[in-house]
């Protein structure tokens, strides 16, 4: 699935299952709230903290696909076509960052 047809499947189940879209608000806050359920699991399961047993059944790509949804809304409620910003983005980034990633003697 690409990233247009990820828009439209989600503008669909919003249609079908939700009343509305949640204000931007309201879905920022849900996107944050998201992020750190995301967090919480990589910082106790990769990170130093250990791991509390109730944690240890979380799904980090069920996370992460609550953060893409969330995001995926807001491009929609937004009229971001997330697509064509992702290939600005990578192009920006590629010209960008390439001889500095490559010349970072860090990442040898």
């Amino acid at each position: 699935m690409n990233i247009t047809n990820a828009q439209k499947t989600v503008d669909d189940w919003i249609k079908a299952h939700g009343v509305r879209y949640f204000n931007e608000l309201t879905n920022m806050a849900q996107l944050t709230e998201e992020v750190g359920e995301v967090a919480r699991i990589i910082a106790r399961r990769y990170g130093e903290q250990s791991e509390k047993e109730s944690d240890k059944s979380k799904d980090l790509g069920e996370e992460l696909a609550d953060v893409l949804f969330v995001v995926l809304c807001l491009a929609n409620q937004t009229g971001v076509d997330l697509e064509d910003a992702f290939h600005k983005k990578l192009d920006i980034k590629t010209k960008r960052d390439h001889d500095r990633h490559q010349n970072n003697p860090k990442l040898k």
